[in-house]
């Protein structure tokens, strides 16, 4: 078993010697990459530090008096492990993904570079109403068309989660079954 220098585990056992299991236990793609503890060289230092002052501080009794531990990683060896990492990640715009009420869905970009424009992005909840009479309207008319599209009485344009529109729509698909 490979162990890091804490004596810690990097990767589970196999109860098969051929077979690569995840922490969970499922078979799947692992790819080695190494805690960034891990790294670079114990004494090393990625950055140049002019000596510390000698003296007088007002923190005396709180010096460190052990190594801190950290990798001795240049800032491209440190970029590229964070990098590596970021690949193993599950990506939204690379597969689907149907669960999920907030960031998990399919939100397209047209909408998310409107959702950008100055005049929407930069608005305040306590800005006064004069000033924001562009994206009242909007609101309004987003509601009426929900209106007419779902067949409701009225919408609620500020629901206090994700979830309020998860029921709506799981009560919307009992009430047609």
């Amino acid at each position: 078993m490979s162990m890091n220098r804490e004596g810690r585990a990097t990767r589970p056992e196999s109860a098969d010697a051929g077979e690569t299991q995840t922490w969970t236990g499922n078979r799947a793609l692992m790819l080695e990459e190494p805690l960034i503890f891990e790294l670079g060289e114990e004494e090393g230092c990625g950055v140049d530090i002019d000596g510390a002052k000698e003296g007088h501080t007002r923190l005396a009794g709180l010096e460190r008096n052990r190594p801190i531990g950290l990798p001795g990683l240049s800032e491209p060896q440190a970029v590229r492990h964070y990098t590596r990492l970021s690949r193993q990640n599950y990506a939204i715009d690379l597969g689907l993904f149907p669960l999920g009420s907030c960031t998990m869905k399919h939100n397209p970009r047209l909408c998310e570079k409107m959702a950008r424009l100055p005049g929407f992005a930069d608005i305040h909840p306590l800005q006064p109403t004069d000033t924001v009479q562009g994206a009242l309207q909007l609101i309004e008319e987003l509601g009426g068309w929900l209106v007419r599209l779902t067949g409701m009485h009225s919408v609620a344009m500020s629901p206090k989660a994700g979830a309020h529109g998860e029921l709506c729509g799981l009560l919307a698909i009992r009430a047609a079954l």
